[in-house]
C-alpha cells in the first residue's frame, strides 16, 4: 500500500476539485461507475468545495432536492459535474440514508461539510 503525505494528497484534491469553483451534484438511482451512469431525473445541484485539509476535500455549501421522483431502490450514489446539465462527470460515490424506498415528491438536503472526497 503506497503512502502519501496528506500535503501532497491536498494537491492532488485541489487540482481535481478547484476550491470555490461551481461544480453540480446529482442523485443516482445506481452506482455511476466511470461514466456518470444511472443519474437520477432530479435537477442538479451547485456545490462548491473548500481547499483540502488533512487529505479530504469537503463541501462548502449545502445542497436540497426537491420533488424527487419515487425510486423503489432509493438514490444510493451521487455524482459531480461540471455543468448543470450535460457536462463532464467528475466522480461519484454512495450516499448516506438514500437505500430504503423514495416517495414521488419527497425532499433532501445534503449539508454544509456532508459531501467529502478522498484519494483512498
Amino acid at each position: 500500500m503506497a503512502r502519501i503525505p496528506a500535503a501532497q494528497e491536498n494537491t492532488m484534491l485541489d487540482a481535481g476539485f478547484v476550491p470555490s469553483t461551481t461544480y453540480y451534484l446529482s442523485l443516482n438511482t445506481g452506482d455511476p461507475g466511470q461514466t456518470g451512469a444511472n443519474e437520477a431525473a432530479v435537477t442538479r445541484q451547485a456545490i462548491t468545495f473548500g481547499a483540502s485539509a488533512l487529505g479530504v476535500k469537503v463541501s462548502t455549501n449545502s445542497q436540497t432536492f426537491t420533488s424527487l421522483p419515487a425510486a423503489a431502490g432509493g438514490l444510493p450514489y451521487y455524482s459531480v459535474w461540471t455543468l448543470a446539465s450535460g457536462g463532464t462527470y467528475l466522480g461519484g460515490g454512495a450516499t448516506t440514508g438514500l437505500s430504503g424506498s423514495i416517495p414521488s415528491g419527497a425532499s433532501c438536503t445534503a449539508a454544509t461539510g456532508q459531501v467529502s472526497w478522498t484519494l483512498s
